[in-house]
């Protein structure tokens, strides 16, 4: 009998993994590791509704009779300790272990944590499960001060959500422009304005030098390199992630930033796959290996795993796209920018609806939305489908209908 398909890791890409898998007809068993104690759940919502209000409870990617009907065995609050390559099996947490023809890590990523004295204090906090959420929420009561180090998606959602609970709030950016990776600098601007209007301090080029304890323990204030320390009850840290590649590296497994897949996401041993914020791939729009943090690009890789398993795979092109919801704003990115060379505003900043279109020469490779869904999946549609529109000049010409330029197929 095959020991069938392991996938460890219980977040979005692991749970598309084996959904997609009996979707595409495997028969084989499946089994799923998790070292969370729910059943795989929407994790964008930690940072936003659920921190608000856990009381209401996890939104389920799919409900636990999904894996019972579908006969996946979900190990919950189970971890996986290390992987024997040669025998083909994965040691659990439990002391036992589940034997593999197929091996999918899906394990994730953990918060980086800045190299500065007191991140252990008693009040300090990183998000990425349910868990933390919780920790956080409890924490928000009594609490009036709170500091969140880091400009980035996860900071801003965090620092949004704690000023609509009525916290004082400040962020501390180390770089000059809040999410100065990932959007172009009149959405960073834009996002400025945004969380001072709504009552937040924000301090750029400002790193966190240390956190200060009150002498019991506790945090007390966040020191900084530019200006005198600022107070805080309670401080969450948010300035991106690690992949977790231990166990890929305990095997021998190439990593450089993730897990190293080829362009079926196999890794070095054609029998282990690794998807989402673990993995790096070589991702086809900018020529060279890159490593995402999206739930598009788990989920994706999920499927696109499944059927290289079943003997279905191709190539992983799909096109990445991310969203940041901060209070009734809705940012969406397609696209990455990286050889962007010009780019081009289309709609009114003033008027809080507006893209920036970016463009490498005459060629579109991203675009950032704010409240204009409309823009955002044109977008989609276009960079999928390799198409070379608009132009720039069309794109700024909020007069033009851009979606006169799709191509729409003939009617049978």
């Amino acid at each position: 009998m095959t020991h069938g398909v392991v996938i460890i890791g219980g977040g979005h890409g692991g749970s598309q993994v084996a959904a997609s898998l009996r979707s595409e007809g495997y028969e084989g068993p499946i089994t799923l590791v998790s070292d969370e104690a729910e059943i795989p759940y929407q994790r964008p919502p930690l940072s936003k509704t659920y921190l608000k209000e856990p009381e209401k409870g996890l939104q389920e990617l799919r409900p636990e009779a999904f894996y019972t009907q579908h006969d996946v065995d979900l190990l919950l609050k189970t971890r996986a300790t290390a992987i024997d390559r040669d025998l083909r099996r994965v040691m659990l947490d439990n002391g036992g272990t589940v034997g593999f023809e197929h091996l999918v890590l899906a394990v994730g990523s953990r918060p980086r944590i800045p190299p500065i004295p007191g991140t252990d204090l008693e009040g300090v906090f990183t998000l990425r499960d349910a868990a933390d959420a919780r920790r956080i929420h409890d924490a928000f009561v009594g609490a009036e001060k709170v500091v969140v180090i880091g400009g980035g998606f996860i900071g801003l959602e965090i620092a949004a959500t704690a000023r609509q609970l009525g916290r004082d709030v400040t962020i501390v950016e180390a770089s000059d422009r809040l999410m100065g990776r990932s959007v172009a600098p009149e959405v960073s601007a834009h996002f400025l304005n945004l969380h001072r209007g709504w009552g937040s301090t924000v301090l750029l080029d400002a790193p966190a030098a240390g956190i200060i304890g009150n002498g019991d323990g506790r945090v007390q204030a966040v020191e900084l390199d530019s200006s005198d320390p600022v107070d805080a009850d309670l401080v969450v840290i948010g300035i991106g992630v690690v992949p977790n590649v231990e166990m890929a590296a305990e095997i021998g497994l190439s990593t450089d930033n993730g897990v190293v897949v080829g362009e079926d996401l196999r890794s070095d041993d054609p029998g282990i796959f690794a998807i989402g914020d673990c993995a790096a791939f070589h991702e086809v729009s900018v020529g060279r290996r890159v490593r995402l943090e999206s739930v598009q690009n788990a989920v994706d890789q999920g499927k696109s795993v499944a059927k290289a398993i079943v003997g279905k795979g191709v190539p992983y092109s799909s096109v990445p796209w991310f969203w940041s919801d901060q209070q009734d704003v809705k940012l969406q990115m397609v696209g990455l920018a990286e050889k962007a060379t010009q780019r081009v505003i289309r709609g009114n900043p003033d008027d809080g609806a507006f893209s920036v279109f970016q463009f490498a020469g005459d060629r579109l490779v991203e675009i950032d939305s704010i409240n204009r869904g409309a823009d955002h999946m044109l977008g989609r549609r276009v960079l999928d489908a390799g198409e070379n529109l608009p132009t720039p000049e069309q794109a700024a010409d909020t007069d033009f209908d851009l979606k006169s330029l799709i191509k729409r197929p003939a009617r049978a």
